[in-house]
């Protein structure tokens, strides 16, 4: 390690003065003038952590679906996944040294995780189109280059084709070529083979209109659009050129406000969707004949996806294990549809992606969607030899004709991350085969009256969860209350749990009707308040 060159170059990207962040799920996120050190700080510790994997890491300048001047950074581990969890305290520990205390930092944690400094290292780099993220990705470069590492810089990319990078280089390109071009090829390839087997119905079933949140999600599409045959026609909005990235639009707004984007004209009964600002969620939506709102979230992708494999693995006949992984969050009807209709099994985790993530990897064939809309497939090593040996030598016609449908969903599927473009087309595919509407998809369950609030407390360390965070061990006598409000009413549920960011308690009511669901979410909300230390006005109904 070059001291001197450290400490010149740490000089340059100075830590503001009693400033701590948090490495959480989402990397570091904050306003983006706050940033600069962090990202020098970043460079230093993807170095350290290629060097202990001997491949290649991923750093990604994003705040996705924050506001424009927001920005973060997160680091992608060698198969295209988030970072190991033991690192994210390293990097927390990085980002908050002190000046004078950076190279001794940098010993401890080389000393803590076997760090061989005279291994080579190698970085890929990418970037949203916010306008602070190329000079902050350029810090990015010299913490890299002070440590001695490789990089490369791919510019302007969404967050799941970082990843998808990172793994392809790492896997010497068993899962593609490691550039824009090989991501283009490989997943419009799998597209074009899907629908060629669709019952053409028609040049309007092919008609879809893209809210693209004003950000990168744009550009990608943009330059993917030679590669999709002239029967698939996407129509952008929100492409950035006009409005502020994730302005009043994007699939996190359009989740939250249950209404459509500003800069998107809807027909009746059109098929929309909306990428959020990096392009790794994706929801869809439209408006029946009466103008009514109908949203299709993370959950009820989940369920179009497993109702298609479940056909598809029972054709093959293997005798292949498949399951659907959610959070407390997926509305009631979708887990009682998936158990009790679809007989598929459901395991419910803590919330944030990569305990989905984790948990989908005990499946042969593991399906994860947040409600939120961030959520992919994931094909475990045996079942995806499995399926190309029967999509190549099968004898039996049927058989070979569903493995191969679905050996091109393997080939479609970022199975890295949430990949709003992946799960898009994937989408689109499955409902040219089965020659679905958008109504169609929508009306296989309805979900049950819903409501999200949070509640302000002093210290929101005092709520202490478990059962996968759908029930509260301390403050004591809250659980005990919350099981009383919900026998009140039919078909209802309701769990409380800690924000992972700022002192507010989230809570997430459901029931059988709104003016239920809205009373049920206001007592718990009262209850919240009462026991957990609840600052300001009591909430109001």
């Amino acid at each position: 390690m070059d001291i001197e060159a450290l400490k010149k170059y740490s000089a340059l990207h100075p830590k503001p003065a009693g400033l701590t962040l948090q490495y959480g799920t989402a990397g570091f996120r904050t306003k983006a003038e706050q940033l600069d050190h962090i990202m020098f700080r970043m460079g230093l510790l993807a170095v350290l952590r290629s060097k202990v994997m001997a491949s290649t890491i991923g750093i990604m300048v994003t705040a996705s679906h924050n506001p424009e001047e927001d920005n973060g950074v997160k680091l992608v581990d060698p198969l295209g996944e988030m970072l190991h969890p033991s690192w994210e305290e390293y990097a927390t520990q990085l980002a908050n040294a002190e000046e004078q205390e950076l190279q001794e930092t940098i010993t401890e944690i080389c000393q803590k995780a076997a760090v061989n400094q005279h291994k080579d290292a190698s970085v890929f780099i990418g970037r949203d189109t916010r306008p602070s993220s190329e000079k902050l990705s350029r810090s990015v470069i010299d913490g890299i280059s002070v440590l001695g590492g490789q990089y490369h810089d791919y510019g302007l990319v969404t967050t799941p084709q970082l990843h998808y990078m990172v793994c392809c280089q790492n896997t010497q390109g068993e899962y593609g070529k490691a550039t824009l071009e090989g991501y283009y090829e490989k997943l419009s390839k799998a597209f074009m083979e899907l629908i060629k087997q669709s019952p053409g119905s028609g040049e309007s079933q092919r008609h879809l209109k893209i809210d693209c949140a004003n950000g990168i999600g744009a550009l990608k599409l943009s330059e993917m659009q030679p590669y999709f045959p002239k029967e698939v026609l996407i129509h952008i909005y929100n492409d950035g050129s006009k409005e502020k990235l994730n302005h009043l639009c994007g699939a996190d707004f359009v989740k939250v406000h249950q209404k459509p984007p500003r800069g998107l004209d809807m027909k009746p009964n059109e098929r929309c969707c909306s990428f959020d600002g990096d392009a790794d969620r994706i929801v869809y939506y439209y408006k029946d004949e009466t103008g009514h709102f109908h949203l299709i979230d993370g959950d009820k992708i989940a369920t179009l996806i497993s109702i298609f494999l479940k056909e598809l693995l029972a054709k093959v006949g293997q005798t292949l294990k498949m399951a659907v992984v959610q959070t407390a969050y997926a509305n009631g009807s979708s887990t009682r549809y998936l158990e009790e209709t679809l007989k598929v099994p459901v395991h419910c985790v803590k919330t944030g992606v990569k305990h989905l993530h984790h948990k989908a990897k005990e499946f042969d064939v593991g399906v994860y969607f947040e409600a939120n809309g961030h959520g992919t497939v994931l094909f475990s090593k045996a079942a995806e030899t499995k399926i190309r040996q029967l999509a190549k030598e099968e004898k039996d016609d049927e058989k070979r004709e569903a493995a191969k449908v679905l050996e091109n969903m393997i080939n479609l599927i970022n199975q890295t991350v949430g990949d709003a473009v992946s799960d898009m087309l994937v989408i689109e595919a499955i409902l040219a085969l089965k020659g679905l509407t958008v109504q169609q998809w929508d009306a296989i369950y309805t979900d049950l009256p819903n409501r999200l609030c949070k509640v302000q407390v002093a210290d929101r360390q005092v709520i202490d969860t478990t059962d996968a965070e759908r029930r509260v061990v301390t403050p004591p006598g809250l659980q005990e209350k919350i099981d009383a409000l919900v026998k009140k009413y039919k078909l209802s549920r309701a769990f409380v749990r800690p924000s992972g960011t700022e002192d507010v308690v989230r809570i997430y009511a459901e029931a059988d009707t709104q003016e239920n669901v809205d009373a049920l979410a206001h007592e718990v909300s009262l209850a919240v308040y009462h026991l957990a230390g609840g600052r300001g006005e009591p909430p109001q109904p």
